[in-house]
């Protein structure tokens, strides 16, 4: 925090070191100030412009052929409707000097918490940036994990209400577990949640348009993946975001041989990343997967999503037992039955894309640190990893309050009132209460001395004198009490913006990005949300941002 409050504009954005940042590994902490520290684990560092120039070199084709991405992608883009920015952006696919930068996300209610906006928007300023600099065709999209299972994550949507306080609402999903979420159906109970999303939010100039679109976007009969995918392309699609549902069932055919590579070397991807987590271990970091004994990288998908086991020279699926040939053949008929686990997603992801860099989230960084051997193991170049856009929205009032008391970030994130406690001491500053004790004690003696030196003028005089003494101290004491009265109506005010700083920068306790949805900020701010944190140059990835629309 800057301790000059006068060196900046009180609007102006608070850069706060990833690192100190509530939660945040030591890993990510390390990879944003010391790759040196961590480069066994990655393909480059995104900071040296050599790193950059490899990447982009392992990943653009030799011929001119179309790359069999681009149909699929543009068929997607044009059932959702999407912009047409969005096509011609998909449609850079089949020049062979084309790269992508990449992020993802599962497919959350109403597009998800705002990290996920974050997500998205860093891919659009970071393949501005490679295009400019390099001089290459640079693609950003973002890869819906469509075929992700874990329902009760993504059905519920976290806002603030008009006090601040954090509320939520849910989809009732009767999917039974383990159903991806690409199978899941939007029926009418979502018009019942957006009403309630309506009525919480408070009303802006922008809340019937953005509820308007809110129902196009997650209509009844709408799957809950184009839903998201949708409302990113309403929200970023005319910057040039292109959004890929991954559970497309035409795109499996083009990474079918990854799927049988697994498979035949069954173990050996789970094996190398357990080999690189102990290393991350040794190196004082920690291992963001370990995979259990005999697992595999892959899922069997039907009506449900099942890990595939080892078992002996087989595999078994639940109490299910197959061959490795029973599993290749049902893949051969069904191409849509195999799906990824995390080990393989981001092996899938960069062989159906030239992914030069993806864009990731902290615990994402953690195991993809996981998995350069397993990159080489499937002949698929590893891409450069940055870190996403890390952000806090905050009304302008708290921006002024971290500046004027000079307060870290961090500090607010406790729900105790330590923090508060010792700004509030520094309020009546000990030199006022040793200046007002000096002054009473000062005009006691005087006037004793003064009582006593007129008696011998007058006798008279000396009850004159304690009056005078008595109309003295009540001034003092009235002043005094002046004084107090200030300093508590400065604590009321001290307390209301320590509160409004700390409901919005930590509601609930946890870092706004993570709790709140992007539904609360476009519904206050607007458009100029995302011009904003498209366009400032400032803003890099080595820093949390609090910022001020």
């Amino acid at each position: 925090m800057p301790s000059d409050s006068t060196s900046v504009s009180l609007t102006t954005p608070v850069a706060v070191d990833i690192g100190r940042l509530p939660g945040i590994s030591p890993l990510a902490a390390t990879y944003a100030r010391d790759f040196g520290a961590l480069e066994h684990f990655f393909a480059g560092n995104p900071a040296e412009p050599a790193a950059w120039r490899r990447a982009i070199a392992a990943r653009q084709r030799p011929t001119k052929s179309s790359n069999p991405i681009t149909c699929i992608l543009q068929e997607q883009l044009r059932a959702r409707n999407s912009p047409a920015s969005t096509l011609e952006m998909a449609a850079r696919l089949d020049d062979p000097r084309a790269v992508a930068v990449v992020t993802g996300q599962q497919a959350g209610l109403f597009g998800g918490p705002l990290y996920t906006l974050l997500k998205a928007i860093s891919v659009v300023r970071l393949a501005r940036s490679v295009e400019r600099t390099y001089g290459v065709p640079a693609l950003p999209i973002f890869w819906v994990d469509a075929e992700d299972h874990d329902l009760d994550e993504i059905r519920s949507c976290h806002i603030l209400d008009a006090d601040l306080k954090p509320t939520s609402v849910s989809l009732p999903i009767s999917s039974p577990a383990g159903t991806p979420a690409g199978a899941v159906i939007i029926d009418t109970k979502i018009d019942t949640v957006i009403d309630e999303i309506s009525s919480t939010l408070p009303q802006t100039d922008f809340t019937e348009e953005l509820i308007t679109n809110l129902r196009r976007a997650y209509a009844p009969g709408v799957r809950l993946v184009d839903g998201f995918a949708s409302w990113l392309d309403r929200q970023l699609g005319e910057l040039g975001l292109v959004v890929f549902d991954a559970s497309d069932p035409q795109a499996k055919p083009l990474v079918a041989d990854l799927f049988e590579r697994e498979l035949r070397s069954p173990g050996t991807t789970t094996d190398l990343a357990r080999s690189s987590g102990n290393r991350l271990q040794e190196s004082g970091f920690h291992a963001q997967v370990k995979p259990a004994d005999g697992s595999t990288a892959l899922f069997l998908l039907d009506s449900a999503r099942r890990s595939i086991r080892r078992h002996g020279s087989d595999f078994q699926v639940e109490n299910e037992e197959l061959s490795t040939d029973t599993i290749l053949e049902r893949h051969r008929v069904d191409p849509t039955c195999l799906s990824p686990n995390v080990l393989l997603r981001p092996v899938v992801q960069d062989r159906l894309f030239p992914t030069v860099c993806y864009v990731a989230g902290p615990n994402e960084l953690a195991y993809l640190g996981q998995l350069r051997t397993v990159y080489a193991h499937f002949n698929v170049p590893m891409p450069l990893i940055t870190q996403r856009l890390s952000a806090s929205v905050v009304d302008t009032a708290v921006l002024k309050f971290l500046h004027r008391q000079n307060i870290a970030l961090e500090e607010l994130q406790p729900r105790d009132e330590a923090a508060l406690n010792r700004l509030l001491g520094a309020q009546l500053p000990d030199a006022v209460e040793r200046a007002m004790s000096a002054v009473e004690h000062a005009v006691d003696d005087h006037m004793t001395t003064l009582s006593t030196e007129v008696a011998t003028v007058d006798p008279t005089l000396s009850g004159a004198a304690e009056s005078t003494r008595g109309r003295v101290n009540r001034d003092l004491s009235n002043f005094r009490n002046k004084v107090v009265q200030a300093a508590k109506r400065r604590d009321q005010t001290l307390r209301r913006q320590f509160s409004r700083a700390q409901d919005q920068l930590f509601p609930g306790g946890v870092l706004q990005e993570r709790a709140v949805s992007n539904l609360y900020f476009l519904n206050r701010y607007g458009p100029a949300l995302t011009t904003y944190l498209a366009n400032d140059p400032t803003l890099d990835t080595a820093h949390h941002w609090v910022i001020s629309v």
